[in-house]
């Protein structure tokens, strides 16, 4: 008799309690909230050495060009001239893999100035916030300075 007096007190604990949920969902919560801060520190960290990584590859790009055109592309030309002909015999692109010009990691295009302010030409992505100036992942990412220096 005992024996069946168990099975059935066993039979009628088969879930958790209200309490029991919510101590868990408070703990989940926690620890989520000390674990995402540093996730999205990283990867506007991803982000910004992404931008410096393109910035290093279109440069070199506009190198290439200014080898086979003697020039920089001008400002009205702009990035596209490293994908489009221009109307020059010497040009001898592609100077890029893909078929169009990327955008930075923000979604927003490369700014491109030739002839530049701090050198033959000036190539700079205005960070998250697409704005000039700004801290952190709005800062802005230029040519002119070195890889992971911030303006």
């Amino acid at each position: 008799m005992n024996k069946n007096k168990n099975k059935n007190h066993l039979r009628d604990r088969d879930g958790f309690t209200l309490i029991e949920l919510m101590v868990v969902m408070i703990i989940l919560g926690l620890l989520a909230a000390l674990v995402a801060p540093k996730v999205f520190n990283k990867l506007g960290k991803a982000n910004t050495n992404a931008a410096y990584a393109q910035v290093e590859l279109l440069g070199t790009a506009l190198d290439s060009f200014r080898l086979d055109v003697g020039r920089y592309p001008t400002t009205s030309e702009g990035l596209e001239a490293l994908i489009k002909p221009v109307s020059v015999e010497e040009w001898n692109g592609p100077y890029l893999k893909k078929s169009e010009i990327p955008l930075d990691p923000w979604h927003n295009p490369y700014h491109y100035e030739s002839p530049g302010n701090h050198g033959e030409y000036d190539l700079y992505s205005y960070g998250k916030d697409n704005s000039e100036g700004g801290e952190g992942e709005n800062s802005d990412l230029v040519s002119w300075k070195g890889l992971g220096k911030e303006k």
